[in-house]
């Protein structure tokens, strides 16, 4: 890495899990929207940890999901592309909802345990890359 203050591949990654355990907590407690959004959050911080080591600068300020899956070149499985897809749609709902009854009803229990399923899966598969 280059003389800059970088943050570490491992930093990002450490910020990532615990985002993942919020987006868990968020989940027990009923609140679906924030563990859809905190989901997001840990994904975007594993990418910037690749981003990072790979590009050997400062990941910039972006939440967009597949921008740093396309800088990175990094290759997933169809499924995993998909869902970081569908994730990066739903992050700026989930940020900055509309109307708060009808996203709520859209991200109920089954379908946000799935989004978090799918987000420990995808962040494990991205410490391997």
């Amino acid at each position: 890495m280059n003389g800059k203050s970088i943050k570490s591949r491992e930093e990002w990654f450490k910020q990532a899990n615990y985002d993942i355990g919020t987006a868990e907590v968020m989940f027990k407690s009923g609140r679906y929207i924030y563990t859809v959004f905190f989901c997001h959050l840990a994904l975007e911080k594993a990418l910037k940890g690749i981003y990072s080591s790979i590009i050997d600068k400062e990941p910039p300020k972006l939440h967009n999901l597949r921008f740093f899956v396309e800088k990175t070149g990094i290759e997933l499985e169809e499924k995993m592309k998909e869902f970081i897809i569908k994730l990066n749609v739903v992050s700026v709902p989930a940020r900055y909802p509309s109307d708060l009854s009808k996203l709520s009803a859209e991200y109920n229990k089954a379908k946000t345990r799935e989004i978090l399923k799918m987000t420990k899966e995808v962040e494990k598969c991205l410490r391997t890359k």
